[in-house]
């Protein structure tokens, strides 16, 4: 048998979307039941449902599953994670990539899953600041190591579409925690993020 992938959607949700969006459509001046238009509001029920579908993950919970005792105590970076996430002020998207970085303290996580994280607080309606100290703050509870860096860089189409039209602006936040609010220690996680060694 192949391999094939599926997706769930809850009824009632999809069905108050579905109507909600019908008349949203409306409302801006279209025909909600124009032939282009008639599977639009099911579609987007579901695409919403997808890109807030971070609310249903628990990120301590993601990182508990794959935690193992291990001696390692040096810097375990993964850079350049993909993100796409919606602003909670325009419901516009925000997209790019978030670089992380732990110290462990006798424990480790599997690596997909800081990936996984970041997905857990980008599928959300959202702001970059908060998401940012919320991926530090769950690796930081959950592992407890010696510190914990995010660096998120990401575009966000609120100003780029509307608004200021700014296209090439681009928005860096970033957290640190433990060892990492060292100087020392900082400067080496920047530089290495910043590092073509592949």
């Amino acid at each position: 048998m192949s391999y094939k992938k599926t997706e769930h959607y809850c009824e009632d949700v999809t069905n108050t979307l579905i109507e909600n969006y019908k008349s949203s459509i409306g409302a801006i001046g279209e025909d909600p039941n124009r032939e282009g238009l008639l599977k639009t509001p099911e579609r987007m029920a579901k695409a919403m449902q997808y890109l807030t579908q971070g609310y249903k993950m628990d990120a301590k919970e993601i990182l508990n599953s794959a935690k193992f005792h291990e001696s390692y105590s040096e810097m375990v970076i993964v850079k350049d994670i993909e993100l796409y996430s919606m602003c909670e002020h325009h419901m516009l998207p925000f997209f790019g990539k978030a670089h992380i970085a732990y110290i462990p303290n006798g424990y480790i996580t599997g690596l997909s899953k800081i990936a996984r994280v970041v997905d857990c607080f980008a599928r959300r309606l959202q702001v970059q600041e908060r998401m940012t100290h919320q991926i530090l703050d769950a690796i930081q509870e959950t592992l407890n190591p010696l510190g914990v860096a995010v660096v998120i860089e990401a575009k966000h189409l609120c100003m780029m579409m509307r608004g200021v039209q700014k296209q090439n602006s681009i928005t860096t936040t970033s957290a640190f925690s433990g060892e990492f609010q060292k100087n020392s220690t900082r400067s080496e996680f920047l530089k290495l993020i910043t590092a073509d060694l592949y």
